[in-house]
């Protein structure tokens, strides 16, 4: 049976593969799934086709029986925690997240407001694939609702979990770009409730992404960081398209990638809570390991994909989890990755430690990391795999999500890509020389294979 959802649901070109065909019969295969007997929260972040696909999925669900409460324009992290407060008993969000403009796509949420477990996206498939839906008669159709309070009960639920004293004591000016997301509905009345001073930037929600592309990359956020260092902010805080992700920026107007502010995060929580686990994907960075062990912690790795880093941190009773991509997940609040979450705890440490963000990520352990990719046919990327843990058979290998090998105080990882005929070849050491001979080393050896089958 083909598939239909990915690491972080469906995802596709509007009108081409992501169309109302396919959003009215994922609506009608949810509804067949929940037994036409349910309340779905269906919220969307500001990408310009949502109207039409949140119609069309609406329209299924009601006609298997099972009703529909339309949240409107919200981060994922505010859909997730309006279902995990009972706004309905599942959800749906209508999202592309980081990706262009002309993308949409569709993610379920569970009822506890974490992201539907791959056993359940089966189940949604072979319902869609096989076009055995329910169909109510005209008087047995769901009942559809408006509520426009997801995004509020999200904030308040966020300012109940930091320390709003601390924060306003320390009166922290923050430079905020919402990516003209999902954000702009949260965040900066988010950040003004806690008794920050904030200027906004891109904060009018707008689906085409006019400031920037939602994707934070350093590359996108040129103009963010020119601004970061005209004026005397703490930090800066940037959201992807449905801000369930969050990047910083230093008051320098330093970047900083998703791994340093993920460790800076795990050994802050770890500290407060005196150990704990912290559950982090294959490919994240040893300086999180390192900062967490330094305070009593334990590091807990998984799979790539954040629905997969929240369900192992259930099952373990970790304190904190989260990817190197400014996804991060707090426990205590909801297990999914939110950047309004994120954004608090990040103002939280700064006003309790009185440090500045540069000093606090200074402080961390050093490690430069090398990114790259090798082709590889669908066909011959199991083969090749195997060939790679037996080439490496007198080091330690980690298998859990491709190939990891462990060398002194470094390692390389190479996975492969469930979208593309591609390795993703990481590699990671204490200094750069040493990663990027690594990756070329394991770059070559992978080809090489790959040439052999």
């Amino acid at each position: 049976m083909p598939r239909l959802f990915g690491t972080n649901g469906i995802r596709g070109v509007v009108n081409e593969d992501m169309n109302i065909e396919l959003a009215s019969n994922i609506g009608k295969a949810v509804g067949t799934f929940l037994g036409g007997k349910a309340k779905v929260v269906v919220g969307t972040d500001t990408r310009t086709s949502n109207t039409m696909l949140k119609s069309a999925l609406t329209a299924g669900i009601l006609s298997t029986g099972a009703d529909v409460v339309d949240v409107g324009i919200c981060p994922s992290p505010a859909v997730q925690y309006a279902v995990k407060s009972g706004f309905g008993n599942f959800g749906v969000i209508i999202t592309a997240s980081h990706n262009p403009p002309e993308f949409n796509g569709i993610k379920c949420i569970d009822t506890d407001g974490t992201e539907l477990g791959r056993n359940k996206e089966e189940a949604i498939e072979k319902i869609y694939f096989e076009k055995n839906f329910i169909a109510r008669a005209w008087n047995e159709t769901g009942n559809f609702a408006e509520n426009n309070l997801a995004n509020h009960t999200y904030i308040n639920g966020i300012v109940k979990c930091v320390d709003v004293d601390a924060i306003r004591k320390a009166k922290i000016k923050v430079l905020l770009d919402c990516s003209n997301g999902a954000a702009c509905y949260t965040s900066p009345y988010l950040l003004e409730k806690l008794g920050c001073k904030v200027i906004s930037v891109n904060a009018h929600p707008q689906g085409t992404f006019p400031g920037h592309p939602s994707e934070p990359t350093p590359e996108n956020l040129k103009d963010t960081i020119n601004l970061a260092k005209a004026i005397d902010a703490r930090l800066t805080i940037v959201h992807d398209g449905d801000a369930d992700r969050t990047i910083f920026i230093d008051q320098k107007g330093n970047y900083l990638f998703g791994d340093k502010s993920l460790a800076l995060m795990a050994r802050e929580v770890v500290k407060a809570k005196k150990g704990g686990l912290v559950v982090t994907p294959v490919a994240t960075s040893l300086c999180l390991e390192d900062a967490v062990k330094a305070h009593g912690g334990k590091v807990l790795y998984t799979k790539v994909g954040a629905p997969i880093v929240a369900r192992a941190m259930i099952e373990h009773n970790a304190v904190f989890g989260g990817e190197e991509n400014g996804g991060m997940i707090f426990p205590e609040f909801q297990y999914c990755r939110d950047g309004g979450m994120a954004a608090a705890k990040m103002i939280e440490i700064l006003a309790k430690t009185g440090m500045a963000l540069s000093e606090l990520i200074d402080s961390l352990p050093k490690y430069a990391q090398i990114k790259t990719k090798v082709e590889c046919p669908d066909a011959k990327k199991e083969i090749a795999l195997k060939k790679l843990v037996e080439h490496y058979r007198d080091k330690k290998v980690d298998t859990t999500d491709g190939v990891k090998i462990m060398f002194e105080r470094a390692w390389v990882l190479v996975r492969p890509s469930g979208t593309e005929p591609i390795y993703r070849v990481y590699s990671e050491a204490e200094d750069m020389d040493k990663a990027k001979k690594l990756a070329d080393e394991n770059k070559k050896l992978i080809e090489e294979i790959i040439k052999s089958i």
